[in-house]
């Protein structure tokens, strides 16, 4: 008979500490893709300026080219006449048309903008002062020759494509998307689309897990639906282990008859289970594992709670095996709660909250939920409040951080 409690809750903390010292995630394997796809991954080797950027000096803006000095003490009362140079040489006196992104011509040291000018036939009138350096990009005032342009561990956004592209780079090195499997254990559960009895409910945790690894840019990979039968788990965690990198279950890790979870992984090899009940709600029944040096994390069946594991454990167990430099943190805000809210001491708690604007102020709205398994209290939420174990509850109107998975609506 199992019991029917945990007998001891490990803080989050420690948790995390205890399972990133058990798992050595070793040299990340290497791809090289055209750049053209590589949007969202992660770079794997620093991308280093072949050439200065810009090559020459350019021309910042549509105008004329000029030496600066030509235009001293001019104004649209007191305009300076000159020649329109025939030789790409800008000589004093002389200007010449130039577009933007154009070389600067020879001897010119300044552009001024068409709209500060006046072109007759051959001649321009200037209306405007300009320094040395107005308006023009100088050679190498992006990035010089020899600098790193792009640096290993950065998720590649459109903006490091394009920078990449100046070079002319077609193919570049990026990490491997760890692959993530996700099983379900659970005999009450059928697949979506399926037809199911009273006592059967749809299964609905590996998508949402499969989301959330796609989210983060990891190959989810799907180990279907396991009934609760420790040797069935067992083939299933098994074969997850050796085409995986990270496994995910979910379901089966309470202290029930039923929940054989914990006990198939530590029939894998060792270390097996390192932790099992943590000090967070929900997901207090979350368990953390190592088999074979692959990182296990035992997830509850409830969707929240299975997100909010997912959140706490393997969020940043992913970050770390994409090769990325640094965790990239949610967007937090500060905001007025509208009513208090109940913690339990010696738990993390995660208060699924609505922000939403009113005026100039921005107010978190505590989502109600009786159970970790009721999922639209997520749909309803977009963001979420940790309440630290030593606080017993949040007071209403008090100022909390609140880290958003959704836009700030309006009320």
């Amino acid at each position: 008979m199992r019991l029917k409690g945990f007998q001891k809750l490990t803080p989050v903390e420690k948790a995390l500490q205890i399972f990133f010292e058990t798992v050595k995630i070793g040299k990340l394997r290497t791809v090289s893709v055209p750049l053209q796809s590589a949007l969202n991954r992660v770079l794997a080797k620093d991308i280093v300026a072949g050439f200065d950027l810009p090559r020459v000096d350019r021309s910042a803006v549509d105008g004329y080219a000029l030496k600066a000095r030509d235009t001293t003490g001019t104004s649209q009362f007191k305009p300076k006449v000159l020649q329109i140079s025939e030789n790409g040489v800008i000589g004093a006196g002389q200007a010449r048309q130039i577009w933007t992104g154009n070389a600067v011509p020879k001897g010119a040291d300044a552009v001024i903008m068409l709209e500060n000018v006046k072109k007759a036939d051959e001649k321009v009138e200037v209306w405007s002062p300009v320094t040395p350096g107005d308006n023009v990009s100088k050679k190498g005032e992006d990035i010089s020759k020899g600098n790193i342009a792009v640096k290993a561990g950065c998720r590649l956004k459109p903006q490091h494509i394009g920078l990449i592209a100046a070079f002319g780079v077609t193919e570049i090195e990026v990490f491997e998307k760890p692959k993530v499997a996700a099983l379900a254990t659970g005999s009450e559960l059928v697949e979506i689309g399926s037809e199911t009895q009273e006592n059967q409910i749809f299964d609905v945790n590996r998508l949402i897990l499969s989301s959330l690894c796609l989210e983060l840019g990891a190959e989810p990979f799907d180990l279907g639906i396991v009934n609760d039968d420790v040797d069935e788990i067992l083939r299933k965690l098994r074969s997850g282990l050796e085409k995986a990198d990270v496994v995910l279950t979910s379901g089966g890790t309470s202290v029930g008859v039923a929940d054989l979870v914990p006990e198939a992984v530590n029939g894998l090899g060792k270390p097996g289970v390192i932790v099992h009940g943590v000090a967070l709600r929900p997901a207090m029944p979350t368990a953390l594992a190592v088999v074979g040096g692959k990182p296990v994390i035992i997830l509850s069946g409830n969707p929240v709670a299975a997100m909010v594991g997912f959140e706490i454990f393997a969020r940043p167990l992913l970050y770390r095996m994409l090769g990325l430099k640094r965790e990239e943190p949610r967007p937090t805000i500060e905001a007025e709660l509208t009513r208090k809210v109940a913690t339990t001491l010696g738990r993390k708690s995660f208060v699924r909250v609505r922000v939403f604007r009113r005026g100039k102020e921005l107010f978190a709205e505590p989502i109600s939920a009786k159970g970790s398994g009721i999922i639209s209290t997520m749909t309803r939420a977009n963001g979420f409040v940790l309440v630290p174990e030593n606080r017993e509850g949040l007071a209403e109107g008090e100022k909390v951080s609140v880290s958003l998975f959704d836009v700030v609506e309006s009320a």
